[in-house]
C-alpha cells in the first residue's frame, strides 16, 4: 500500500490528533493507581499481617506440659521456656532445646506457622 501511495506522486502525510482540552486532569491519573494499591493492600498485605498475628499469639501462649511438633517434625513435650528457646522432652530422658520460632503447631491439630513464614 506505502508503493501505492508514493506511485501516485504526492506526499503523504499522517497526523495524530492531539488530545482536546489541554491535560487531563491530575485526580483522574491518580485512580488507577489508588485501585492498584488497594487491592494490593487487601489481596496480600492484610493477610500476612492476620497470620503473622495469628503465629506471635500462638507464640506467646506456648505454656509448659504442651504437646508440641517443630517446623522439623519432631514431636515432644515443652518442659522448659525462655525467650528465645523451648525445652522438649521427646523420649525418657531426652530433651533437647529448639527456637521458640521451630514450634509450628500442637500435635494433632494443623500447624499454625507454615514452612513459608520462617
Amino acid at each position: 500500500m506505502w508503493n501505492s501511495l508514493q506511485d501516485l506522486g504526492r506526499p503523504v502525510l499522517v497526523a495524530m490528533g492531539a488530545p482536546p482540552g489541554g491535560a487531563p486532569n491530575i485526580w483522574v491519573q491518580l485512580v488507577p493507581f489508588a485501585l492498584v494499591l488497594g487491592i494490593f493492600y487487601f489481596i496480600i498485605i492484610l493477610p500476612m499481617k492476620r497470620r503473622q498475628q495469628k503465629v506471635q499469639s500462638f507464640h506467646s501462649g506456648l505454656k509448659v506440659g504442651d504437646r508440641v511438633v517443630t517446623s522439623g517434625g519432631i514431636f515432644g513435650t515443652i518442659t522448659r521456656l525462655n525467650d528465645q528457646s523451648v525445652q522438649l522432652q521427646i523420649a525418657d530422658k531426652v530433651r533437647i532445646d529448639v527456637s521458640r520460632a521451630a514450634i509450628s503447631g500442637y500435635q494433632g491439630q494443623e500447624p499454625v506457622a507454615t514452612e513459608s513464614q520462617s
